[in-house]
């Protein structure tokens, strides 16, 4: 995947986002580390709508995607707000589905790509070879 300079790449999980900005060319990306964003966890990935019970604890699955949903609301405002012009999410895959349950049209029109792959904790060499790949 070519990346041009300039666009944003976000790296995250059901706990963890890293936020990323391509520094070098479109051919050769260099990934340089952002400001780690504030992230709001909201009641509204799929686990919102379902009941937890004894039988079926799934309290840290429905945090997980509430800090999804977080994720999706900042980048979706960062993309409105003119902060983010071209964006690559990497994203644990059930991460991932959540993430795209809340994208704005916006967001969607300025995404380059999506990897379905948990890269959160790996160093930045590991994510330029994925996205390099992808």
């Amino acid at each position: 995947m070519l990346l041009p300079k300039g666009t944003t790449v976000a790296v995250a999980d059901g706990e963890k986002l890293n936020l990323f900005r391509n520094t070098g060319d479109e051919a050769h990306p260099a990934l340089t580390a952002m400001s780690e964003p504030e992230i709001d966890s909201v009641n509204k990935g799929s686990g919102a709508s379902h009941q937890s019970s004894s039988a079926n604890p799934d309290d840290s699955q429905s945090a997980e995607d509430g800090f999804a949903g977080g994720i999706a609301d900042m980048l979706n405002k960062r993309v409105l707000d003119g902060e983010i012009s071209d964006l690559v999410i990497i994203a644990a895959p059930r991460t991932l589905g959540e993430l795209r349950k809340s994208y704005h049209k916006k967001l969607s029109e300025v995404l380059r790509g999506e990897i379905s792959k948990d890269l959160t904790g790996h160093a930045v060499h590991d994510i330029e070879k994925a996205i390099a790949a992808a």
